[in-house]
């Protein structure tokens, strides 16, 4: 084989494991397929991510809104993600972001309600080649910037 074509390779092999793997919810620790049904009991269509060992994200839709719920491997839960409008983030998270990210474009905002954090937000934001996933509080703070690797793929 070529050095080419072995980099490639496991430049591919790398990339599919880092990614979240999409799982049933018969494969699902019952704990966590409990805790989920007893915070969001009117949800019917869920799909199930293994983000990790011990974390497990379920993906569905509740009066209408994209959300994502997190939860360890024994039930707890961690966080729900819901996505919202760009338009819809406060007031100081544009300020901060029109001081701080001049040029930037919002792709994504969400709101999160995380059992670390508190209430939180999250832009996903680019500008070129360069992408970042930025989390604020509420007044405005930014919280962490991590640079995204790829252009996430439109989820189903």
């Amino acid at each position: 084989m070529t050095k080419e074509l072995t980099t490639m390779i496991a430049a591919v092999l790398i990339t599919t494991v880092a990614f979240a793997q999409k799982i049933q919810e018969k494969d699902i620790p019952a704990a966590v397929v409990s805790a989920f049904k007893t915070k969001f009991p009117t949800t019917t269509k869920t799909n199930w991510e293994k983000e990790n060992t011990n974390e497990y994200e379920a993906e569905f839709k509740l009066n209408g809104e994209e959300i994502s719920a997190n939860f360890d491997n024994t039930g707890k839960w961690l966080e729900t993600e819901t996505e919202i409008k760009t338009a819809a983030l406060p007031a100081n998270i544009l300020a901060t972001l029109n001081k701080d990210f001049g040029g930037y474009k919002i792709e994504e905002a969400a709101k999160i309600e995380s059992a670390k954090d508190g209430n939180i937000f999250e832009a996903e934001i680019e500008k070129g080649e360069e992408s970042y996933d930025v989390l604020f509080t509420a007044d405005g703070n930014v919280l962490s910037k991590t640079k995204l690797e790829e252009k996430k793929e439109e989820k189903d």
